[in-house]
C-alpha cells in the first residue's frame, strides 16, 4: 500500500477515536386522555386504566384510583399492567408532558413527567397547595417488560429540576431492575413532595 493512503487511513482511524459519542436528547409527546384506549374500568370509573399514545410505536399506560394516578411506557408485560402502581400517598395528578430521554442511537431509555402531589394539610374545597415531582422511569422493551419509577426530584425545591432529572434518566434508567432496585430522591426535598406508594408484581419476570 502507498504511504500517502496508510496516512490518510491513520488519520482517520484517529478521527475516529476522537469523535465524541452522541449525547442523549429529549423528545416529547402530549398524553390525551380523551383519545386513549379504555382497558378497564371500575365502579363508575372510580377506578380506570387506559392505553394511549407514547413516543412512535410505543404505549402509554396510565392508571387512576382513588385521586391517584399512575403511568408506564412500552411494551410491559400483562402482570405488570394488571399489578403495577406506582403513585404518592397524597391525592396526586400527573402533568399531559411527556418527555422521553433518547440514548445515542435514538432509542427511548427514560421518561420524565411533573406530578402534582396534593397537601393534605390544605385539601378542600376551597384552596389546596400542591407539591411539583418530576418523576423519571424507565421504558419497557421486548427483553425487559417492566417498566418503573427511577427517581424523583422535588420540582419546587431546586432550580436546576429539569436537568437533575434528565441526568438521573441518563445514568440510572439503563441499569435499574425493577422490583429489585429501589427509586431514590435527588437534589433537595421539601415539605410538599409527598410520599412515594408502591404496588409491583411479586414475580417480574410475567
Amino acid at each position: 500500500m502507498h504511504p500517502s493512503h496508510c496516512l490518510f487511513i491513520a488519520s482517520l482511524a484517529a478521527l475516529a477515536a476522537t469523535t465524541p459519542a452522541r449525547a442523549n436528547e429529549s423528545a416529547y409527546t402530549d398524553r390525551n386522555l380523551d383519545a386513549c384506549k379504555t382497558l378497564s374500568q371500575e365502579e363508575e370509573g372510580a377506578s380506570v386504566t387506559l392505553q394511549c399514545d407514547g413516543y412512535r410505536d410505543l404505549a402509554v399506560y396510565f392508571k387512576e384510583g382513588d385521586l391517584r394516578q399512575s403511568q408506564s411506557y412500552g411494551p410491559i408485560s400483562k402482570a405488570w399492567l394488571d399489578e403495577a402502581f406506582e403513585s404518592f400517598g397524597p391525592f396526586n395528578h400527573s402533568n399531559a408532558k411527556i418527555e422521553w430521554r433518547l440514548d445515542g442511537k435514538g432509542a427511548p431509555v427514560a421518561t420524565i413527567v411533573r406530578w402534582f402531589v396534593s397537601d393534605p394539610e390544605t385539601t378542600s374545597d376551597i384552596e389546596t397547595r400542591y407539591g411539583q415531582v418530576l418523576v423519571v422511569s424507565t421504558v419497557a422493551t421486548a427483553q425487559d417488560p417492566t417498566s418503573c419509577v427511577v427517581g424523583y426530584v422535588d420540582a419546587l425545591e431546586n432550580m436546576d429540576a429539569n436537568t437533575l432529572a434528565r441526568e438521573i434518566a441518563d445514568s440510572k434508567a439503563s441499569g435499574f431492575t425493577c422490583g429489585k432496585d429501589e427509586p431514590q430522591w435527588h437534589g433537595k426535598r421539601g415539605s410538599l413532595a409527598g410520599d412515594p406508594m408502591r404496588y409491583l408484581p411479586e414475580d417480574t419476570e410475567k
